[in-house]
């Protein structure tokens, strides 16, 4: 097993300096998953939300939540992400929002951070819009499906 990058010699959290890391193009893809009732998931697909387009807010959420992962999670380096892109899809027959995220930049670490916050927070902003029709929705599974560039190289999740 690999040690962990984020822990110093004296068992200390700190941040990974990369600065000696070659740039590479980086790439990292996430999903994340809400369940819920029929008519909750009916009332989104058709529109009949009375807060608005709960895909098109979900989308912008996970895209802004991916530009401020470094703000959310304390070691995560500020990056200069220079794609983000957030898909939903409703799955009608599971009663469920299936979220993908894809985050991309050319640097020194990766994006895999970034994909899993962008595709968590747009299935909690799915959960926020909802919440006063149905309480008891689910959020999850939420996981990273493939990571490409990098040192370690290419990670994909097994079908």
């Amino acid at each position: 097993m690999s040690q962990l990058t984020h822990i110093n010699a004296a068992g200390e959290a700190h941040m990974v300096d990369v600065s000696a890391k070659a740039e590479t193009v980086r790439e990292a893809r996430a999903e994340a998953f809400v369940e819920m009732s029929a008519e909750t998931l009916s009332m989104i697909t058709e529109g009949k939300h009375h807060k608005g387009d709960v895909f098109a807010t979900a989308r912008i959420a996970g895209i802004q939540a991916a530009k401020r992962t470094w703000e959310l999670i304390p070691l995560c380096h500020p990056l200069l992400l220079t794609k983000v892109e957030v898909r939903l899809e409703a799955l009608t027959g599971s009663n469920r929002v299936r979220i993908e995220s894809v985050c991309r930049l050319t640097g020194k670490t990766g994006v895999e951070m970034e994909a899993l916050t962008a595709a968590s927070v747009a299935a909690l902003t799915i959960y926020d819009m909802c919440k006063a029709v149905q309480k008891d929705m689910v959020i999850g599974p939420v996981r990273l499906l493939e990571k490409t560039g990098g040192k370690s190289g290419h990670f994909k999740v097994e079908a």
